[in-house]
């Protein structure tokens, strides 16, 4: 039996998730299915169920590298300031609001509102997990801008976070169920830049 790298597995899957991604967006959360995924990739059922046991366990891994990429945003960089750093990735929020038929903004909020059925699973834990630290990258990215002399935050850096992350949360999904439009969701966007300001009083503004 030939050895197969962990490098060729790691393609693998990067690709098996693509296509995954491809089925998301496309037809949403619930309504995709692993044989979706199968003929979207072009594998056999073996090949995809060699890499992930379900549907719910390939969203999960999904979420995963789409949640790194978000992260890196918050990463401290020597070419912008950090309040420049919170527009830009509120910026790329706001094209995944313009775009919908092209993010799994929809399948998200299924695929969270189906975890919440069934809690104490392995997802539902993951979903806590994931919160937990995207809150604490928000509090550390902000703690660095304070501690930089770029913000002066008014209240403390944990509830900044918090609150930043259940506005946008809430328009992602609110925009998911009725519609940007409806829910003006950019006018939003803005009120959301303005409270960030008024709360993170950065110098560079």
């Amino acid at each position: 039996m030939p050895i197969v790298s962990e490098e060729y597995k790691e393609k693998k899957k990067r690709a098996l998730l693509q296509a995954a991604r491809r089925v998301f967006i496309r037809k949403g959360y619930s309504l995709a299915t692993m044989q979706d995924i199968i003929e979207e990739a072009k594998v056999s059922r073996g090949a995809l169920y060699a890499y992930f046991t379900s549907i719910e366990h390939v969203y999960v891994e999904l979420l995963r590298a789409e949640d790194q990429q978000d992260l890196q945003f918050f990463e401290q960089t020597k070419t912008n300031s950090s309040w420049e750093q919170l527009l830009q990735w509120i910026d790329e929020q706001r094209m995944k609001l313009s775009s919908r038929e092209g993010t799994l903004v929809r399948a998200n909020s299924e695929f969270f509102l189906a975890v919440q059925d069934t809690a104490g699973s392995a997802s539902s834990s993951y979903i806590l997990q994931r919160y937990e630290r995207i809150i604490a990258v928000l509090t550390a990215f902000i703690e660095a801008g304070r501690s930089t002399g770029e913000f002066y935050p008014i209240l403390p850096t944990d509830t900044i976070a918090h609150s930043f992350l259940s506005f946008m949360d809430g328009i992602l999904l609110n925009s998911s169920q009725h519609g940007a439009n409806t829910i003006k969701a950019q006018e939003q966007v803005e009120a959301l830049i303005a409270a960030m300001k008024a709360l993170l009083c950065p110098v560079t503004a």
